[in-house]
């Protein structure tokens, strides 16, 4: 019996993809398969039993199903949160490891996902680091690239963790840092004592969202073009500037939803020409009957927010950063870059696992 904890640097690293991809792989290697998911910090109602969405969500790809309560005996609430901030704080993780002994009783290997960072949750004495000495199972975190490297905190998780951190996993490198990180930062890393498990490419069908999604995110209307609302967005590119820069710049960047003044035609008819995926319209403007009539006659949304530009901005880049893994092909695909770029005879070692 092998217990392995997913964790990461910072919320929104990838655990979900991770823990699917190495759960799909060893089901498939014939290893029998526990998940729980200790500490719930988006709770869900399913079937009138409180627990987490995600956990919900990643029993049902994994084909594992236990209790709520067993699965997630801690859920943040914002009760939750209130009780432990006023010092009421009880044994939050006795109900962890009973969950444990249950779910990983007669298989070969249990999934343990973490929530947040390895640090979350220090203030109720459920952080990943103590959780992972307390059950005595291994540990696993991912670090995604976000204009750099956590370096310093995986050695320092090193140092707190020991020999239960089997490994890292470097997730969503740009094609840009791939050589410094595996003739810089992998070797540095190893010379700390910490494996690198896997480097995970940035892949551009991980970053996505349809335009319904995010014209919900936004809080907007789509008004045009309603049959097309599965259209992938990668990025998004502000229209503020002149048309013959913007035209530059949106030459490059084909797959982004543009961001513009509803009282910029302009720029809105250079987008919707160049097949862009969407426009999003700010300050709650409409266009005009030229740019409707042209939007659907390309069958390119057009989404009409409130907020202004920059607010809109901001929560896309929000958005496309913390999108979570729902779809089922995206899913597959990021099934398929755990299997391709994790070392898995590394890690079944480290398990022992013979499989």
């Amino acid at each position: 019996m092998s217990g392995l904890y997913i964790g990461s640097t910072s919320g929104y690293s990838g655990k979900n993809m991770i823990v699917m991809g190495l759960g799909l792989y060893f089901q498939k290697q014939g290893v029998s398969l526990g998940y729980m998911k200790p500490v719930g910090a988006i709770p869900a109602e399913v079937d009138g039993r409180l627990g987490d969405e995600d956990a919900f969500f990643i029993q049902k790809v994994l084909g594992v199903s236990n209790p709520s309560h067993v699965v997630t005996p801690v859920v943040v609430t914002h009760d939750f949160k209130v009780h432990a901030f006023n010092g009421k704080v009880e044994d939050h993780v006795q109900p962890i490891i009973d969950g444990y002994a249950k779910i990983s009783a007669g298989k070969d290997l249990t999934l343990v996902a973490g929530s947040g960072s390895m640090y979350s949750g220090k203030y109720c004495g459920v952080d990943g680091i103590h959780l992972v000495k307390k059950l005595g199972i291994k540990c696993v975190v991912i670090d995604r690239f976000q204009k750099e490297l956590n370096y310093d905190y995986l050695v320092v998780l090193k140092e707190a963790l020991g020999d239960s951190l089997v490994g890292v996993v470097l997730n969503d490198i740009p094609p840009t840092f791939m050589d410094e990180i595996t003739t810089l930062i992998k070797p540095f890393l190893e010379r700390k004592g910490v494996k690198v498990l896997g480097i995970i490419p940035k892949d551009p069908l991980m970053g996505t969202i349809k335009v319904g999604d995010l014209a919900d995110r936004l809080g907007g209307k789509i008004i045009t073009a309603h049959n097309r609302t599965d259209q992938p967005v990668e990025s998004f590119l502000i229209g503020t500037m002149q048309v013959e820069n913007f035209m530059t710049h949106f030459r490059k960047h084909r797959n982004s939803a543009v961001i513009v003044g509803g009282d910029r035609s302009d720029v809105q008819l250079v987008a919707l020409e160049g097949e862009c995926p969407c426009l999003v319209l700010t300050g709650n403007l409409y266009p005009n009957d030229i740019i409707l009539t042209r939007s659907e006659v390309l069958e390119t949304p057009i989404i009409v927010v409130r907020d202004d530009t920059f607010s809109v901005a901001k929560k896309m880049e929000d958005i496309l950063s913390r999108h979570k893994l729902r779809e089922s092909a995206k899913i597959r695909h990021g099934v398929e870059l755990v299997e391709q770029h994790i070392d898995f005879g590394y890690l079944k070692k480290k398990l022992g696992l013979n499989y």
